[in-house]
């Protein structure tokens, strides 16, 4: 059973029994019910703690949302209706918008890349600058900030060479490439391509919107530089839903089955997004700053997550948590329920989900 705050429960109002996959339902008293939206996000509840030597040395408040195979909402912990920016878990959701735009890449993994917070690695940068090719510009045109590959190894090749800081190198220049093809392909204006007034902007928007199933509750800047939209976490849950519920070839699942076909290159050759999908076949899954993270696996439901800190530690034992409650066994979630915290060298402790 899921331990719910009562001060953060969310109201429950009538709805039509059935639904699209996404939409976030709940049954009581044998009727079925839609959460009430919320105006702001409320904060969550105790999800995980941080145990060093067997004392618990801290702990990470935050909210869960479990949707069922059919949207039902079937466990819950926090804050669930609160608007919160998904960060790059909206990646996948914007990816959505541009194909619905025209986006059409050589092949899956350009798909891929579009979706990724990659590492920076070369077979990452391949795929980048083949997008780019492919609009006929050049590096000059990303609006990334200059920065270094996540990945350690990839950075440290840089700096061997020679090199500094670059667009390209950004984790989100995958997704900025494929809203620059994007432009060219309905010949909209390339410089100002993150300007939250831009069509192609525009037409993102609509996309999250669409797939959360609700509008969005405001816009900002993300680290990027490009639009964020704040949806709730049942509305992203039930967006990542309806991705791998969506019949094949159309512009939901083609994302999602770019991504899940190629996991290295969203998040890297040892990210916790890569190992998670190549462990759960048929997962799909996008973390995002600020301690968001967000799956969907048809047939079986979704969750999203939201640690109120930003601690990307928590993540993954929480998420572990929620997907076990859904049924789903795998080793890799025996590898990802606790993050190790070590002293001297050796490990000491954890950090662990208590929700």
């Amino acid at each position: 059973m899921s331990r719910v705050s009562r001060r953060s429960e969310p109201e429950a109002q009538p709805r039509p029994a059935a639904g699209p996959p996404g939409a976030a339902t709940l049954s009581r008293g044998g009727r079925a019910t839609r959460l009430a939206r919320a105006a702001v996000y409320a904060g969550g509840e105790l999800v995980a703690e941080i145990t060093r030597s067997g004392f618990v040395e801290g702990r990470h408040h935050g909210s869960v949302v479990v949707l069922g195979p059919d949207g039902e909402l079937v466990a819950w912990a926090g804050d669930a209706t609160g608007p919160i920016f998904p960060r790059s878990s909206n990646k996948p959701l914007q990816a959505v918008g541009m194909m619905r735009a025209g986006l059409r890449p050589a092949d899956a993994a350009e798909l891929a890349v579009v979706c990724a917070s990659h590492h920076g690695e070369p077979f990452h940068l391949d795929r980048v600058r083949a997008l780019l090719a492919a609009a006929g510009l050049d590096e000059d045109a990303l609006r990334t900030p200059p920065d270094f590959p996540l990945s350690e190894p990839a950075r440290d090749a840089v700096v061997r060479a020679g090199g500094g800081k670059a667009p390209v190198l950004m984790n989100c220049s995958g997704k900025h490439a494929g809203m620059l093809l994007t432009c060219v392909r309905n010949g909209w204006p390339v410089d100002d391509y993150r300007a939250a007034d831009h069509p192609l902007q525009r037409a993102l928007c609509e996309a999250v919107e669409d797939l959360a199933g609700e509008p969005a509750a405001a816009a900002g800047v993300d680290g990027c530089g490009a639009p964020v939209w704040a949806v709730s976490l049942a509305g992203l849950a039930g967006a990542f839903l309806r991705l791998v519920s969506a019949a094949a070839e159309t512009p939901e699942r083609l994302v999602a089955d770019a991504m899940r076909a190629h996991p290295e290159i969203v998040a890297g050759t040892y990210g916790e997004d890569t190992r998670i999908m190549q462990g759960v076949p048929g997962l799909l899954s996008k973390g995002g700053a600020e301690g968001v993270q967000a799956v969907g696996l048809p047939g079986v439901g979704a969750v999203a997550v939201k640690i109120d800190d930003g601690a990307i530690r928590a993540r993954m034992p929480v998420l572990v948590s929620a997907l076990r409650r859904l049924g789903v066994t795998a080793p890799i979630l025996d590898e990802l329920a606790e993050a190790p915290l070590f002293g001297g060298g050796a490990r000491i402790g954890e950090v662990r989900a208590i929700w």
